[in-house]
């Protein structure tokens, strides 16, 4: 999705990286977690696993609550913030046209989000506007709003279909062909990981040489189905003609955002094209 790659500069472009580092977070998993989580406020692991889904307990154990002792939520807005804009100016030419019309109907989609039962986007869609903001700055915040509304909606396809986190991330590493992206990153020891291989095996969504079925291709088609369905409300809102002109106005700046994402990478967005 273009709105997913615009957000996503957040964690791979050397403009938002470096914003981490100098607000105090060397690593990837430290600028990750604390700038996702930002929005909730200083919350521990617990809330964060749930939410964020696919991660290894233990594993956002290890970064929440102690990037908490190394950066405030707020300043940890300011930098996915601060990075996030820096790295879309210098992806994008001198006077880009219609940067103000994509935030502008991006930020309507965005304010159109029915935010119940979805904690990460409401709690990005109720972030305070920021006074004389860039268009690429109300555009990527936008977009991460509509990224993190569609995301809450993919986590409750999930658990309704039956997965856990580490089932979502297996079944869709299987149907990607990239277990090696998904596992490591995720924090999934190899043990669990054989466990729930031997699982989705059980339950007839994997084969015993770890290829998916067609019955876990039906099923991850009909999580995919759902969260599609519930994820419709803003552009229903924004209507079919300014949807499309938003598309148009944002695929040259999701193309130039996808230079800096690699392929295949942590977070799973595949290539624009």
């Amino acid at each position: 999705m273009r709105y997913e790659t615009v957000h996503a500069v957040t964690y791979f472009a050397p403009e938002g990286r470096s914003a981490y580092e100098e607000a105090g977070l060397r690593g990837f998993w430290r600028g990750y977690f604390a700038g996702r989580a930002a929005p909730l406020g200083p919350v521990d692991a617990a809330p964060v696993t749930a939410l964020f889904f696919s991660f290894a307990p233990s594993m956002v154990a290890r970064a929440l609550p102690d990037v908490w002792t190394r950066i405030a939520p707020a300043q940890a807005l300011r930098a996915r913030r601060d990075g996030a804009t820096a790295a879309l100016r210098a992806l994008l030419p001198d006077g880009a046209n219609g940067l103000a019309e994509a935030a502008d109907l991006a930020e309507a989609a965005a304010d159109a989000t029915d935010c119940a039962g979805r904690a990460l986007g409401a709690a990005n869609a109720a972030l305070p506007a920021v006074p004389d903001a860039e268009p690429l700055t109300r555009l990527w915040q936008a977009a991460t709003t509509l990224r993190e509304h569609r995301g809450d909606g993919h986590v409750a396809a999930l658990v309704a279909a039956g997965f856990d986190g580490c089932e979502a991330v297996m079944l869709r590493s299987a149907l990607d062909g990239q277990p090696a992206e998904y596992r490591p990153p995720r924090g999934w020891d190899e043990e669990h990981w054989a466990a729930t291989q031997a699982g989705l095996v059980d339950r007839g969504w994997l084969d015993d040489a770890g290829q998916v079925t067609a019955e876990g291709r039906r099923v991850y088609a009909g999580v995919e189905d759902v969260t599609d369905r519930i994820a419709a409300a803003p552009w229903r809102e924004l209507g079919v003609a300014r949807t499309q002109r938003l598309a148009e106005l944002i695929q040259p700046i999701a193309d130039a955002a996808s230079a800096v994402l690699p392929y295949p990478n942590p977070v799973g967005i595949p290539p624009l094209r």
